[in-house]
């Protein structure tokens, strides 16, 4: 009767040992995993990143479309005209008065 008691006092140690393993399996992994806490933490910081970058491309959008609307032939600007040609011609008009900046 012995031998009994020393094998169910060894599974009654053993069972809640490997019972709590599996439990501190799943509890590390569910934190730290792939699809865990922290994973989804990080996904969460990295999303909201990406839509404040996103709200910034489109106002930068609506700001060219803005400027390219005012070049239409249909509703074209002469001010918005001028200022292209100036800039991309690197010119200015007679009338103008330019303060050149010494450099650095």
């Amino acid at each position: 009767m012995a031998r009994r008691t020393v094998r169910s006092s060894t599974a009654g140690i053993l069972i809640p040992v490997i019972g709590a393993a599996v439990i501190g399996y799943f509890v590390y992994h569910g934190l730290t995993g792939a699809r865990g806490f922290y994973a989804s933490q990080q996904l969460r910081a990295e999303v909201a990143e990406l839509e404040q970058e996103l709200a910034d491309l489109r106002r930068e959008r609506e700001s060219l479309e803005q400027h390219v609307a005012l070049l239409r032939p249909e509703s074209l600007d002469p001010d918005m005209l001028e200022e292209r040609a100036r800039v991309l011609l690197n010119v200015a008009h007679p009338n103008d008065i330019v303060i050149m900046r010494g450099q650095r």
